[in-house]
């Protein structure tokens, strides 16, 4: 799992996977690593005993959900904000690979249904 950092583990997963990636995800991690946990593609986590996050170095584990980040429209602004200022500056570069004319909308649709997509699609006028 670690051979890609020379055994040292990576700062942060972010799983959006669940249950099927759950322990490979977990065993990626560094001691004191943070795995985000934000989706169940694969089917929800089964419950886990809180040992195992002392057992692989002391992790920490968070779950997310949307709603909780855009309870106030205040907190909205405000990430709305941070997240087009790093845009606009270009410490965040948006990857654009596919885009489809407004009237291939159903193509579009077929084409990310089917994983036959990579980075972002758009559709034009």
């Amino acid at each position: 799992m670690k051979s890609i950092t020379g055994g040292r583990g990576v700062k942060v997963v972010y799983d959006s996977v669940g249950k099927d990636t759950w322990d490979k995800s977990l065993d990626c991690l560094q001691p004191f690593g943070l795995m985000a946990s934000f989706g169940n593609a694969s089917g929800a986590v089964p419950p886990f005993a809180p040992g195992i996050l002392a057992a692989k170095g002391s992790i920490y584990v968070t779950r997310q959900t949307l709603f909780t980040h855009i309870a106030t429209r205040e907190a909205t602004q405000e990430m709305a904000d941070d997240l087009f200022a790093a845009v606009t500056s270009g410490k965040v570069k948006i990857r654009i690979d596919q885009t489809f004319p407004l009237e291939k909308v159903r193509e579009a649709h077929v084409a990310l249904e089917a994983r036959k997509t990579t980075g972002c699609t758009i559709l034009t006028l």
